[in-house]
């Protein structure tokens, strides 16, 4: 199992013999190393150049706190491994935290941090013009190039820039052309961008005179709203429009609600709801302001898993529940490290063919065989949230209970050692700590999107054939 634990979210290792070079070295497992620990206290895994990087980006709210660590911290150590990794590598692990991972601007920040390099400046341009997806992210780019000091963009920069630039139309260009440190019309001319047809040199003509038509966004037109009779209109009007992203839809059920909008419109946009850029967690988020839509945001979430196969055989799956897993994920949201990874346990819930579910902190306890929402209240609720004995938790599980797979959903950060483990067995860290246990003969997997899942499944495959 050991020779899997350094693995990609369907992104092969583009760069193979790069890990034994002189310039990219594979760590020597023979030399004696002094140990390194988690913040709990448990020995921790040596891990190379790349695995931490990995585990640094994938659940990473840039600059944003963590239980254990600052995000500046994690965001210097981010920097600080880049020049270690091939370039290739760091590239893809940039274009998966923003396609798979679903992360905006830690994917920026890479990128960033390529330009720098000498020996990765070659792969800036293709990366940039991947994980730039909506055009706010054109001017977050360049606000983080100019972090430190204001400078030139590097060619390779003005290069992806202008890329990306290209693949937005008027109504993303004029919703998000807001004012700022860096306008969107200033990235046009740092850039030197070439429209790719009349149409497009006319649109960005606007674009630079200030003159874009106005968006019609919930935003727009609810600044405009009087009475509650026109913000219910409104509403009503962007629903049965269909104007409404997964995302607004979600966070403002609770001002629809105040408006009284029927129920079943919004009901029937959660049927149709596009869940592709959604991280399951925002789904619990949404439930605690709309808990009477709780069977419909179930149904919603779920719709990531459609077309997957079911995972065969017996699953043990584990929760952490601890203490530091009630940190908040970032500064301006409610959600917390928990809810990352419930939202995880009621994926696996749904895809597993038989599974057992179990939490840990101070104690090991199981929870009954439940499924969404209800599933995240057991999980919660099933324990007080204190220490990390994932140790101890591991051991009991395979001393008494038998399974084709045991699955952690956890920060990592264990009190107690942690065993090798005596079956397949993933370790999910929804955490950028430095340290983790779940390495060696744990398959480890970093992130808390559905992308997840599709590695195991993508694993199991392989390892059978």
């Amino acid at each position: 199992m050991g020779k899997y634990t350094r693995c990609y979210l369907f992104l092969p290792d583009p760069f193979p013999s790069a890990h034994k070079s002189k310039k990219y070295p594979t760590m020597k497992t023979n030399v004696a190393r002094p140990p390194i620990h988690t913040h709990e206290g448990a020995v921790a895994k040596h891990i190379n150049a790349e695995q931490q990087l990995r585990r640094s980006v994938m659940s990473c709210m840039l600059w944003e706190a963590e239980f254990y660590e600052s995000g500046q911290t994690i965001a210097d150590r981010i920097k600080s491994l880049i020049p270690s990794v091939p370039p290739d590598v760091v590239a893809g692990i940039a274009v998966e935290a923003r396609e798979k991972m679903k992360l905006r601007h830690v994917p920026l920040l890479i990128v960033r941090e390529m330009a720098r390099i000498a020996t990765h400046q070659h792969r800036v341009a293709t990366a940039l013009a991947q994980v730039i997806q909506r055009p706010d992210e054109l001017s977050e780019f360049v606000a983080i190039y100019w972090k430190e000091k204001r400078q030139p963009l590097s060619a390779q920069v003005k290069k992806g820039l202008a890329a990306a630039f290209q693949k937005f139309d008027a109504y993303s260009l004029a919703k998000y052309n807001q004012d700022g440190a860096v306008k969107l019309r200033d990235v046009l001319f740092l850039c030197h961008a070439k429209p790719k047809d009349d149409a497009q040199q006319a649109l960005w003509k606007q674009l630079i005179d200030d003159k874009l038509p106005t968006p019609d966004t919930w935003e727009v037109a609810l600044s405009a709203a009087g009475s509650e009779g026109d913000k219910l209109a409104i509403w009503r009007r962007l629903l049965a429009e269909k104007k409404l992203g997964a995302l607004a839809l979600l966070r403002n059920l609770r001002n629809m609600q105040g408006v009284n909008v029927p129920i079943e419109e919004i009901r029937q946009a959660l049927v149709d709801i596009k869940v592709e850029r959604v991280l399951p967690f925002r789904f619990i988020s949404a439930a605690r302001f709309a808990p009477h839509l709780e069977p419909d945001l179930e149904v919603a979430m779920f719709k990531c898993l459609e077309g997957r196969a079911k995972i065969q055989g017996k699953t043990i799956l584990m929760v952490d529940v601890s203490g530091s897993m009630d940190g908040a994920i970032s500064g301006k949201s409610d959600l917390k490290r928990v809810d990352a990874a419930c939202g995880l346990a009621m994926l696996i819930r749904e895809v597993c063919q038989d599974v057992e579910i179990y939490t840990f902190s101070n104690a090991l306890a199981a929870v009954p065989a439940r499924r969404g929402f209800a599933l995240r209240d057991a999980i919660v609720g099933s324990q007080d949230h204190g220490g990390t004995q994932l140790g101890q938790a591991v051991r009991a599980i395979m001393g008494s209970r038998k399974s084709d797979r045991l699955i952690v959903i956890s920060d990592e950060q264990a009190a107690d050692p942690v065993p090798d483990a005596d079956r397949k067995a993933y370790m999910l860290n929804v955490a950028s700590a430095k340290n983790g246990v779940g390495y060696g003969s744990w398959t480890h997997i970093d992130g808390w999107s559905e992308a997840c899942l599709d590695f195991i499944g993508e694993f199991e495959t392989t390892t059978r054939e």
